[in-house]
C-alpha cells in the first residue's frame, strides 16, 4: 500500500504534467499581476466573446497569485460555465486547463481530495478527445496556452504565435484563432517605424475576410496599409462609425483605431474621436485612459502646447491615476512630465517623481522610472551629470527590457561623442555591466 509521502510524490508530480496556467511558467510580478487584472476586467464580457472562458481562467489564476484565493475559484467556476455556454456542450477537451488550474488551486488549499476529482477529470478528457496529432497537445489547449501568453510580454509572443500555428494546423477552422495568431505575429515582427512583411499583410487580410467583425483586427490592418503608404483616412473614418457603435472593450478596437488616427490622419481629430467615445460612454475606465493618451501625443508634439490642452491632459490623468490606483505608473510618469510643459508645473513635476523615487517599487518598475527621470532630468531640468547618474541606475538592473535598451543606447552615445567629462567613467560602467 502506498504510504502518505508516496501518495503525495505521486499528486504533486501529476499536477506538475499538467497543461495549466500554473504549469506554463509565467512567472509575473505583482505589479504586472494588477496590470493585467485591469486589463481583463476592460476587456468586457459581452455575449458572444468567443475568449470569455480563457479570460475567466486567467483572471482566476491572477487573482490566486494575488492572495484572493475565493475570487479565483469564482473565476475558476465562471470559466466552465463561459465554456459551456459557447461551446454549448457538457464537456471537451476546452475544460482540460480549467481542470487543471482547480486541482492547482485545490491542492494549493490543502484539499487534496478535491484535487485528486480533478486530476481525474482531467485523465478522462485526455483519454475522451485525445489530440489529433501525436507528441503534440491537444489543439485546444494550444489555443488557451497561446492566448495566455500574448498578454505576458514580447518574449512570450513568439511563443504564442507558434502555439497558434500549432493548433490551426490541426483544427484549422476556428476563426478567432487564426485572428489571434495574426495579431500575435503582428507583435512580434511589427516594428512601429517599417512596413509589415508582405506574407505577415497577407495574412492580416485573410484573417480579416474571414473575421470581418473584428475591427480591433481592421484596426490594425489599417494601420499596416499606412505603414505601406496607402492613404486609409476616409477608411478610417467608416472605421470608427463601426467602432463608436460596439460595446467599448480593449477589444473593440478603440485603441488601435485611435494610434491610426494619431500616426496617419491627425491628432486633433483623434481627440475629437476619443472625446465623443467617451461621451458616449462616460462610464468606461477604459475610454478615459484612451483620450488621456491622446492629449499626451497631442501636448508632446507641440513645443508650446496651450494650457486648455495641458490642463485636460492634467485633469484626465488624475482620473485615470484614480481608476486604475494598482497599475498606473506609467501614467503618474506622464502626469510629471505634462506638468513640466504647463507654465507653472514644474514643481508638481518634481514632486511627482520624488514621491515615486522614494516608493517600494519591483526592479522592473524601479527601471522604467529611472530611465524616465534620467530623459525627464535631461530635457527639462538640464541637470546632464545626473540624467547620466539614472541611466546608470536603470542599465544596472538586470532586468530586459526597452527602457534598459534606451538607457544603454544614450551612454554610448555620450561615450561615442567624448564631450562630457563622466566619459571615461561610463566607458568603465559600459565595460563591466551585467547583460
Amino acid at each position: 500500500m502506498m504510504s502518505a509521502a508516496q501518495s503525495q510524490t505521486t499528486m504533486e508530480a501529476k499536477l506538475g504534467a499538467l497543461q495549466c496556467h500554473f504549469t506554463w511558467d509565467l512567472d509575473p510580478s505583482r505589479s504586472k499581476l494588477f496590470i493585467l487584472r485591469d486589463m481583463l476586467e476592460d476587456i468586457g464580457t459581452e455575449e458572444g466573446n468567443s475568449w470569455l472562458g480563457h479570460i475567466y481562467n486567467l483572471q482566476g489564476y491572477i487573482h490566486y497569485q494575488l492572495g484572493f484565493t475565493e475570487d479565483a475559484r469564482c473565476f475558476f467556476s465562471r470559466a466552465a460555465e463561459a465554456f459551456h455556454q459557447i461551446r454549448r456542450l457538457d464537456k471537451g477537451p476546452w475544460l482540460v486547463v480549467n481542470y487543471g488550474n482547480l486541482a492547482w488551486l485545490h491542492h494549493q488549499l490543502g484539499e487534496q481530495a478535491e484535487s485528486q476529482t480533478y486530476l481525474s477529470k482531467v485523465d478522462t478528457l485526455l483519454k475522451e478527445y485525445p489530440s489529433p496529432s501525436e507528441d503534440e497537445l491537444h489543439p485546444e489547449i494550444y489555443a488557451e496556452k497561446a492566448w495566455t501568453l500574448m498578454k505576458f510580454g514580447r518574449d512570450k509572443t513568439q511563443m504564442a504565435a507558434d502555439y497558434f500555428g500549432r493548433a490551426i494546423k490541426m483544427q484549422p477552422d476556428m476563426v478567432e484563432w487564426h485572428t489571434s495568431h495574426v495579431i500575435a505575429l503582428v507583435n512580434v515582427y511589427g516594428h512601429p517605424d517599417e512596413p509589415l512583411e508582405e506574407n505577415i499583410l497577407e495574412k492580416m487580410k485573410i484573417a480579416k475576410e474571414h473575421d470581418p467583425d473584428n475591427l480591433y483586427l481592421a484596426a490594425l490592418y489599417l494601420q499596416a496599409c499606412a505603414k505601406k503608404g496607402r492613404n486609409i483616412k476616409d477608411e478610417a473614418c467608416k472605421l470608427a462609425e463601426k467602432v463608436l457603435r460596439k460595446p467599448t472593450s480593449s477589444y473593440s478596437g478603440i485603441r488601435p483605431l485611435l494610434r491610426l488616427y494619431i500616426m496617419y490622419v491627425s491628432e486633433d481629430e483623434a481627440i475629437v474621436l476619443a472625446e465623443e467615445a467617451l461621451e458616449r460612454h462616460p462610464d468606461k475606465r477604459l475610454l478615459k485612459w484612451c483620450v488621456a493618451n491622446c492629449y499626451i501625443w497631442r501636448v508632446y508634439s507641440d513645443s508650446h502646447p496651450e494650457q486648455s490642452m495641458i490642463d485636460r491632459a492634467i485633469s484626465l490623468h488624475k482620473e485615470v491615476i484614480f481608476l486604475y490606483p494598482h497599475s498606473s505608473l506609467k501614467v503618474k510618469i506622464a502626469l510629471a512630465n505634462i506638468h513640466a510643459k504647463s507654465n507653472h508645473g514644474q514643481a508638481e513635476a518634481d514632486q511627482i517623481y520624488q514621491e515615486l523615487l522614494e516608493s517600494d517599487l519591483e526592479p522592473e518598475d524601479r527601471q522604467m522610472l529611472y530611465n524616465c527621470y534620467a530623459k525627464y532630468l535631461n530635457f527639462i531640468r538640464k541637470e546632464r551629470r545626473k540624467s547620466i547618474e539614472y541611466h546608470m541606475k536603470a542599465a544596472e538592473i538586470p532586468h530586459q527590457s526597452r527602457y534598459r535598451e534606451s538607457s544603454i543606447s544614450t551612454l554610448k552615445k555620450i561615450t561615442e561623442r567624448r564631450r562630457h567629462s563622466m566619459c571615461g567613467e561610463i566607458i568603465h560602467f559600459l565595460a563591466n555591466l551585467q547583460e
